[in-house]
């Protein structure tokens, strides 16, 4: 069955339950009208006849040439098992014998002659060690319902083809849509073309199925494109600092090669100006990976106090200079302390690059982060550029940073179910809005009372 396929599955399975459907269907017909029919003959039976022919049948049952009031087969049946029978004699059975002794009604049961004739046969109480049987023959009731299930079985015979016929045609009609998805995908798997879609018609599982599938190769080829973006962007990025590296270190080799020696200041420019290269391409580096991670990839969320990371951002920011001010509140969340992390000291590092002194003001309440420099602010056409990967405002491409931190602050927050935007502030500067779903301490205190 599971070689089969599945267009000849669901042919044979409509097959089998409309087969199974006929079967039964013919089955209590064949037997309701066997029921009716042998009823309509007990009833024929059953009819009262009067005391003479009972009489006349006790009396004169073996007498030959007779006519028979009973219009059938009857026999008389006596205590010490001898019979008085008009017609053929009826076997008798042990429930006639037991209705010699114990009066009540009829009781129906199928029989035969002695000659091996088959009957419906109806056992009477007479009198105490007496009981008549009457018989019809039933060869007609017979041929009846034999005829009856020859009809039944062409018809079922005929039911079948058609629920054959039909599952086909509805096998071909609802797999359709099966066989346009097959193909594409066998043609995306050949030409790896993600612009493949497949036309939706209706609201059916199978377009529901097309939406899906359309969905799902969009979101591929959205991220082939930013996959390839991401590294012909890195490719030019990184062509920089190894130019510079590579230049710096032929100097060096050349000198040691030639035996000019390189005046020692000049030296140590030069190999200040490596070790600057070298941390740049580490920068680089770290941050391409953390921006090549899939949203699967990242550790596990944890209940963490927002405020304190914040604070533990503060302090390796101003281990690198920068003169930050907090007004803080606290605020729990639910996400990955690392990125937190990094995306805060993100932010703060590009703001104390761009205010005079490195001075920046962060406050944290409600749930609502502020980064604010003191700088020149954004123009606002550059604003909805701020988070993309690589981009960097022309006035600042002078000063050191890859165009990747911002994006690594915009990658964390989403993962953490936050939002964060970049805007100029009043009086002067940038402010950076953090928001990200938590709560307060009070709340939680008053949550655990």
């Amino acid at each position: 069955m599971r070689r089969r396929s599945l267009r000849s599955r669901l042919t044979l399975l409509v097959t089998v339950a409309v087969a199974v459907a006929i079967a039964a269907s013919a089955g209590l017909c064949w037997f309701i009208v066997s029921r009716e029919l042998y009823h309509q003959l007990d009833q024929s039976m059953a009819e009262p006849e009067s005391p003479e022919n009972k009489r006349w049948l006790v009396e004169n049952c073996k007498a030959e040439g007779t006519s028979d009031p009973f219009q059938g087969i009857a026999t008389v049946l006596y205590a010490d098992g001898t019979t008085c029978s008009l017609g053929p004699p009826i076997k008798a059975s042990p429930q006639d014998r037991h209705a010699l002794d114990h009066p009540g009604r009829p009781e129906f049961r199928f029989g035969s002659t002695t000659d091996g004739k088959a009957l419906r046969v109806m056992t009477t109480f007479e009198r105490p060690g007496m009981a008549i049987l009457e018989a019809r023959p039933i060869y007609q009731a017979q041929n009846t319902l034999r005829n009856l299930a020859l009809v039944l079985a062409v018809v079922a015979a005929i039911g079948v083809l058609g629920a054959a016929s039909a599952g086909l045609l509805v096998s071909r009609t609802a797999l359709r849509p099966v066989g346009r998805l097959t193909r594409a995908v066998e043609h995306i798997a050949q030409t790896e073309d993600l612009n493949t879609t497949i036309p939706v018609e209706g609201t059916d599982e199978i377009a529901r199925l097309s939406r899906s599938f359309n969905a799902m190769t969009a979101a591929l080829a959205g991220s082939r494109d930013r996959q390839q973006q991401l590294v012909a962007d890195a490719g030019h990025e990184l062509r920089t600092p190894l130019t510079s590296l590579r230049t710096n270190i032929d100097l060096l080799l050349r000198s040691e090669h030639t035996g000019r020696a390189i005046d020692p200041k000049a030296k140590e420019r030069l190999l200040v100006n490596v070790k600057a290269q070298f941390e740049e391409l580490s920068t680089l580096v770290g941050d391409l990976l953390q921006l090549s991670r899939g949203e699967s990839d990242h550790e596990p969320h944890v209940e963490l106090a927002f405020h304190d990371v914040v604070n533990a951002a503060v302090a390796r920011a101003r281990l690198r200079g920068a003169d930050v001010t907090t007004d803080l509140d606290p605020w729990y969340v639910e996400g990955n302390p690392t990125s937190l992390e990094r995306a805060v000291v993100n932010l703060l590092d590009n703001a104390a690059k761009f205010s005079p002194g490195g001075k920046v003001e962060v406050a944290l309440r409600g749930g609502e982060l502020t980064v604010r420099d003191h700088g020149p602010g954004i123009h606002a056409e550059e604003l909805p550029h701020v988070f993309e990967r690589f981009w960097r405002s022309p006035s600042a491409r002078s000063l050191p940073g890859s165009g990747l931190g911002l994006a690594i602050v915009a990658q964390a927050i989403q993962e953490a179910g936050g939002e964060v935007r970049l805007d100029n502030a009043a009086g002067g500067g940038a402010v950076a809005w953090v928001r990200l779903p938590g709560s307060s301490g009070d709340s939680r205190s008053s949550s655990s009372a």
